[in-house]
């Protein structure tokens, strides 16, 4: 596009070529004020004296008239005259370009993209006002141009000027302009800037926000290529910034009009130093604590006195059209009036920003950029022959400075200043960065500029690239606490990070970790599931050990447990006591006296076999409890089914013709008890040789409590156990039942049948209640079944023989027993 306006000859200028190569250069049109002062060599100057420009009604019927600026800038004018004084040292001191005079052409860029072209294009003018040919390396340029230019300030301006500028390849050194488009050598070949990119300023703010943790900030950028670019970058970078560009004055009117206080700000390079807002005493309250880089300041000796020298009748102000501008400013005047220049005032009375030279930043960029021009030239001055950089290791000509040849010397710039600064210039034309850390305290009644820190670009380790001097900070509202920025509040251990949909990734609420789950720092993205074996804490911050759980002796349902198979126990000792002592008494011997003392042994060995299920689960306790409860059952029902068939054959043997007892004596009854008991023991061997219970560690993941457990090592064999157990239960209930009518005054059958009846009910409920019962519940459920069926045979079949033993002694007696009474009753 910009080709095309050329070529068009849209632009207040045109470059045509013929075949001779001429170059020519149309001045534009319309007057712009120059400060101007001849030399050897001359350096081109753009300073946006002004803020801003009048918008002009334009007929397009006449030729436009001059353009208006307004708005004069102090700060801006002794950057000016900084170049000036960097230029008239070089020529007093004579070492660095001996028998060679710089000399100056400065124009006022007005802050506006369209001025700084204007001036831009002067400043590429004719001064002959005729064209000289010549072409060198393939370059073809105009003679009369400056061969570089220093400026221009904002990087909105630079833009514009470095397309233009890079057209000629004529060396732009900027002292202000940041934007990192800039940096792009493609499309600016000849930009050059002492004033360091965005991308280190973005790079040093994202620092600094990590270094205090803030992650909830806010951003307020200029509508331009500064504020545009430096935001983008910023936010590529950490997501969330917060840059302000010199827009900011119309923002702090309007902050200060709606009492916008509290508020901690963070300042880029363009107002970190800005006395524009400084200086207002109506904004202290709003950006007092603020804090931000600076680009490095230094002490240029003999500045502030060359900078109070002038005054309207010195012999500088005829020659410098903007001087009246600084003597009208700098009055003090009516609203709406500006009083003419007397010419008798002296600037050392001023107090203003132009005479402050406290401040030097800007200013020292001005003032290397002069110098590392002025060390190119003399690079390109005392070039030898087959040294130079160019083809064939040509140098150039010493009496005609190409503006090309001038930008490769500015590129190999590389000294060391008389302040200790390493000058020079990477691939894309951009400084070292290094940044001052400035924190705005009120003192006095007045904001200082406190440097609290430093930011160097070049340092090796990262964390040492950021320096802060914390102790030394003071806070918005005078605090020298850190304020805390962030959306939301710091998850502590113990808790995660729940995102909240549609907002920022750095809002989040905080979740307690689940049961079983732990953080052990602070905003934890997500809670780390504890092993196994370990559970967490109350505080859910660290993984502790379960609780072990079994059916202890020491818990509450271990010893009711106990007490009862201990009870139970005892009172069947109290049975066999009272048995032995009326052990010939009729109804001890008419029931088989031997095997209801077997029974009761065996029922006495089934209520302590239950004391096996209780206690920490070992090898030998879950073989034991397992093989000693399925035996001693086994032996108990035997002795049961026993005496029931002795009570049925007994009956049987009464009829005529029948002898079945002989087949039922005391020893076939021995038989008949061994027999089924062995067959238990058979089992029970082969369940403890092939897969015998074992201890198991139940550990379920939501639960904090590790189950100690007996497996039972083969379901099978455990099924065969309680199945032989129950076939002899179901046969001898069978067989009880069949016997319940029988005639006499005291029929055992019945008892039996009853405690059958009793027996079956217990362990036809166990099954489903132990398969259902978690944890020790389950062995609880199983002592339970075995206690419950010990005591109904206990109470059913001995309960009433020991009721007529003690209480009606009159039942006791042969003839009571050997009366026939009939029922039909069951």
């Amino acid at each position: 596009m910009l080709w095309g306006l050329l070529w068009c000859g849209t632009f207040p200028y045109s470059c045509q070529q013929d075949q001779s190569q001429q170059c020519k250069i149309i001045p534009g049109s319309g007057f712009l004020p120059v400060l101007e002062k001849k030399g050897n060599i001359t350096l081109g100057g753009l300073f946006s004296l002004h803020d801003m420009v009048v918008e002009q009604s334009l007929s397009f019927m006449s030729k436009p008239p001059p353009t208006q600026c307004t708005r004069f800038n102090f700060r801006t004018f002794r950057w000016m005259q900084t170049m000036i004084f960097a230029i008239e040292e070089i020529n007093r001191d004579g070492k660095l370009l001996p028998n060679v005079t710089l000399g100056y052409k400065i124009y006022d860029s007005c802050s506006t993209p369209h001025q700084a072209l204007k001036a831009a294009v002067e400043l590429m003018g004719n001064e002959k006002g005729s064209g000289d040919e010549g072409e060198t390396q393939g370059k073809s340029t105009c003679t009369g141009a400056v061969p570089a230019v220093i400026g221009d300030g904002g990087s909105t301006q630079s833009l514009v000027v470095a397309r233009f500028l890079g057209v000629f390849y004529v060396p732009q050194v900027s002292y202000f302009s940041s934007c990192a488009c800039l940096s792009d050598k493609l499309e600016f070949p000849a930009f050059l800037r002492t004033m360091p990119s965005d991308f280190f300023q973005a790079n040093a703010l994202v620092q600094l926000v990590k270094h205090f943790g803030w992650t909830w900030v806010g951003v307020i950028a200029g509508d331009d290529a500064y504020g545009r670019g430096g935001a983008n970058i910023f936010a590529n970078e950490v997501g969330h910034l917060i840059t302000i560009n010199v827009q900011c004055l119309t923002f702090y009117s309007i902050a200060d009009t709606n009492g916008l206080t509290g508020i901690q700000w963070l300042a880029s390079e363009a107002w970190s130093t800005a006395a524009i807002l400084s200086t207002p005493k109506k904004y202290h309250h709003i950006l007092q604590g603020s804090m931000g880089f600076a680009i490095q300041r230094a002490h240029i000796p003999g500045l502030k006195d060359f900078l109070l020298r002038l005054h309207p009748l010195s012999p500088d102000a005829l020659e410098d059209p903007f001087l009246l501008h600084l003597k009208a400013e700098g009055q003090n005047r009516n609203v709406g009036s500006k009083p003419l220049c007397s010419g008798a005032e002296n600037l050392s009375n001023l107090t203003n920003i132009y005479s402050d030279v406290s401040q030097l930043r800007i200013s020292y960029n001005v003032y290397k950029a002069v110098y590392a021009i002025a060390h190119a030239l003399k690079a390109m001055r005392s070039c030898v022959d087959e040294k130079g950089p160019f083809s064939l290791q040509a140098c150039p000509d010493a009496d005609s400075t190409q503006p090309w040849q001038l930008l490769q010397y500015i590129k190999q710039v590389d000294y060391l200043n008389s302040f200790g600064d390493e000058i020079k210039f990477d691939k894309n034309g951009d400084p070292a960065a290094v940044y001052d850390l400035i924190n705005w305290q009120l003192k006095n009644g007045e904001l200082d500029f406190v440097t609290v820190g430093k930011f160097d670009e070049t340092a090796t380790a990262a964390k040492s690239k950021l320096q802060i001097q914390e102790q030394n900070v003071v806070w918005n509202g005078n605090q020298t606490k850190v304020p805390m920025s962030l959306c939301s509040s710091i998850c502590p251990p113990g808790t995660r990070k729940a995102i909240r949909p549609n907002f920022p990734v750095c809002c989040h609420d905080c979740v307690v970790c689940t049961a079983g789950e732990i953080s052990n720092q602070t905003d934890a993205v997500e809670c780390v599931r504890c092993l196994p074996e370990f559970w967490s804490n109350a505080d859910r911050t660290v993984c502790i050990s379960k609780q072990v759980e079994f059916l202890s002796f020491d818990d509450t349902m271990g010893i009711t447990l106990m007490t009862i198979s201990l009870i139970g126990s005892i009172c069947t000792c109290v049975v066999v006591f009272i048995f032995s002592c009326h052990r010939t008494s009729p109804i001890v011997k008419a029931n088989n006296s031997e095997l209801s003392f077997l029974l009761l042994f065996s029922l006495t060995l089934c209520f302590l076999c239950s004391l096996t299920f209780i206690g920490r689960p070992s090898d030998w306790s879950c073989m034991l409890r397992h093989t000693a409860f399925g035996i001693t059952f086994v032996l108990c029902i035997s002795c049961v089914l026993g005496k029931t068939m002795v009570v049925l054959m007994a009956f049987k043997s009464t009829l005529p013709g029948r002898n079945v007892m002989k087949w039922f004596g005391p020893g076939q009854q021995k038989t008949i008890i061994t027999i089924c008991t062995l067959v238990q023991v058979i089992i029970c061997t082969v369940w403890l040789v092939v897969a015998p219970p074992t201890p198991h560690q139940l550990m379920p993941h939501e639960s904090a409590i590790i189950i100690l457990l007996c497996d039972e090592g083969s379901p099978i064999a455990f099924a065969l156990v309680l199945g032989y157990i129950g076939l002899l239960a179901c046969l001898c209930l069978v067989l009880a039942f069949l016997a319940r009518k029988l005639p006499g005054n005291f029929n055992e059958a019945r008892l039996i049948t009853f405690s059958m009846l009793i027996f079956c009910a217990v362990w036809a409920a166990f099954v489903p209640a132990y398969l259902t019962s978690p944890g020790k519940y389950s062995i609880v459920t199983e002592v339970f079944a075995i206690l419950a069926s010990s005591y109904g045979l206990l109470g059913c079949i001995f309960a009433p023989k020991c009721y007529i033993i003690l209480l009606r002694p009159e039942k006791n007696t042969r003839k009571h027993l050997m009366s026939k009474v009939v029922t039909d009753k069951f």
